[in-house]
């Protein structure tokens, strides 16, 4: 099973339990107009970029649910059969979207094909207004631990290796590799294999993840019965569309995702290919390899290989959130006067539902944040006590939370906290936590565990309060550091336990009235990032991100007195 997207352009003890109630990139490579294939094609014709006309689908992506697998005949009747040509001998390459088969497999689960889509020049030399995704399948969801947390980087070099091996033998330059990418890839790769449908991200070169490629984008997916990883770089060498985002000598980067599950298809791999013209700081001559990228900063810095390392390795499914507490993470919630926690739902862009109570028994919260740390795809809160204990209180999809459970005990008062994704290897949240010394310190993730672990950031900060936020669209999560003047400094990650050594920029001024910054997605758009800010007089601002800065700011309807903004 196997497809491919692509887009050419040319150039410590708990305090009593709160009871919860139930109440329930650049204009190159923006594509203008949803494509389809010319319905009086064939798959294997759509290798050009001009074989395609506007479609009235707005959905670009291609699903395709896999089936149940058909019972393979017995032996008395069963005929004598081969392994295909594809897994045996790549000089006979498969018909596209055919499925891979084993030498052991007497019959093979039968897959709709997906062909590649292109995007012609002429759709990609204007800016376009960002389009929002349709919304995933929230059917049949298996659960996480359908996925098998075994180790994936002999895969992924394997097909690294092979698809440069491939490029070198055609007389192309090798692509490089880029850890922000290869995050994209596997949340991807993840993602697809826990749902089971094999589908392409919409506008996966708007990703942050993606750092605004110039000179083209792409993507491609196949799966195997087994866990032949090399098989998977054959199945795209014979396929006429996916061969020629192979050896398209635009491309010069490239992340790879591969997941394993205990199901049918056991392996399951995307790889994603970007042209630059300037090679983003970061990018290595291979995975696990030597820095070679340009920009400021240089390589990565060689994180410790515990703290940032996950602890589990998988994607949430896509659960319907509409009747949770929290429905989706453009969502604000805060703390009223009565220590209720209000959430007010995202309906548009910009704008949001009423008031909803979700929640009571907050007036002893010092701060609450709101993530799903268990990543199990509902949003939970995390509760930082004035008594000192950290609590999780882990969402429900179907309304209201779990009971609470203790992660920290005795002196997370006196903390100054943010909460995110920090390390760019591990999509668990974690948290960073500032004491009155300025010691930034990184605490890992421990699911339901107790937080005990710890390493130093960074030293020498000064902020009444901090934000973890992408700020500047590069995938990595930087920090908002408010001073008690107002000033707001800015201090970039490389998704690692070091910040970046170059100069702190003060990126705001005159916020000395916020009392409480929260980071937001997809509030103007799919995938876009800001920041809410509960200010004096009665006001939560929101500021957007997607420019690289803040921007555009507007306010919230309220009413928010005697509210406290969740962070």
């Amino acid at each position: 099973m196997l497809c491919a997207l692509a887009l050419v352009s040319s150039s410590a003890t708990a305090p009593p339990a709160p009871p919860f109630g139930q109440a329930s990139g650049t204009a190159s490579i923006t594509l203008a107009a949803p494509l389809m294939r010319d319905p009086g094609r064939s798959a294997a014709a759509d290798t050009g970029i001009g074989n395609l006309t506007p479609a009235v689908d707005p959905d670009i992506r291609a699903a395709a649910p896999l089936p149940t697998p058909t019972p393979a005949p017995t032996a008395a009747s069963a005929p004598a059969t081969s392994s295909t040509a594809s897994a045996s001998s790549p000089s006979t390459p498969p018909s596209t979207g055919a499925l891979p088969s084993t030498a052991a497999a007497a019959t093979t689960p039968d897959v709709p094909s997906i062909p590649p889509l292109w995007a012609p020049d002429q759709e990609l030399a204007a800016p376009a207004p960002a389009q929002m995704a349709a919304p995933e399948s929230a059917t049949a969801l298996p659960s996480t631990e359908a996925l098998v947390p075994d180790s994936n980087a002999a895969a992924i070099l394997t097909v690294f290796t092979k698809i440069n091996e491939y490029r070198v033998a055609n007389g192309l330059n090798k692509v490089k590799y880029h850890p922000t990418v290869a995050g994209m890839s596997q949340e991807w790769s993840d993602n697809i294999a826990t749902r089971e449908v094999v589908e392409h991200r919409a506008s996966f070169w708007t990703d942050p993840r993606a750092m605004n490629p110039n000179n083209g984008a792409g993507e491609i997916i196949a799966i195997r019965t087994d866990r032949d990883a090399a098989q998977l770089v054959e199945w795209w060498k014979g396929s006429p569309g996916h061969n020629a985002m192979l050896l398209d000598p635009r491309f010069n980067v490239m992340g790879a995702g591969i997941s394993y599950t205990n199901s049918t298809y056991q392996i399951w791999g995307v790889v994603n290919f970007f042209g630059y013209t300037t090679l983003p700081a970061g990018t290595l001559d291979s995975p696990g390899g030597a820095g070679s990228g340009s920009g400021s900063g240089g390589p990565f810095p060689a994180p410790p290989p515990s703290l940032c390392d996950a602890p589990v390795r998988h994607m949430p499914p896509t659960l319907n959130l509409s009747a949770a507490a929290i429905t989706g993470p453009a969502d604000l919630v805060s703390v009223d006067s009565a220590g209720q926690l209000l959430n007010r739902a995202s309906t548009g862009p910009r704008t949001y539902a009423a008031a909803k109570v979700i929640g009571s028994g907050f007036a002893g919260a010092k701060e609450v944040f709101v993530t799903d740390w268990d990543r199990d795809g509902t949003f939970d809160v995390l509760v930082q006590w004035t008594t000192g204990n950290l609590a999780l209180y882990r969402g429900i999809a179907t309304g209201g939370f779990q009971a609470p459970i203790t992660l920290g005990t005795g002196g997370w008062n006196t903390l100054t906290l943010a909460v995110g994704g920090w390390c760019a290897n591990n999509r668990m949240p974690q948290i960073l936590a500032l004491d009155g010394s300025g010691n930034l310190f990184l605490y890992p993730n421990k699911g339901t565990g107790d937080i005990a672990d710890r390493v130093t950031i960074a030293t020498g900060i000064s902020a009444s309060r901090l934000a973890m936020v992408d700020y500047d669209a590069d995938g990595f999560q930087d920090i908002l550091a408010l001073k008690a003047d107002g000033t707001v400094t800015l201090y970039r990650g490389w998704g690692t336990t070091t910040l970046r050594a170059e100069a702190r920029p003060t990126v705001a001024t005159g916020w000395t009235d916020v009392t409480g910054i929260r980071a937001l997605r997809n509030v103007t758009g799919l995938n876009s990032t800001g920041v809410a800010l509960r200010r004096a007089n009665d006001t939560v601002q929101y500021w957007d991100l997607g420019s690289g800065s803040l921007a555009s700011p507007s306010n919230i309807a309220g009413p928010w007195t005697g509210q406290r903004l969740a962070q």
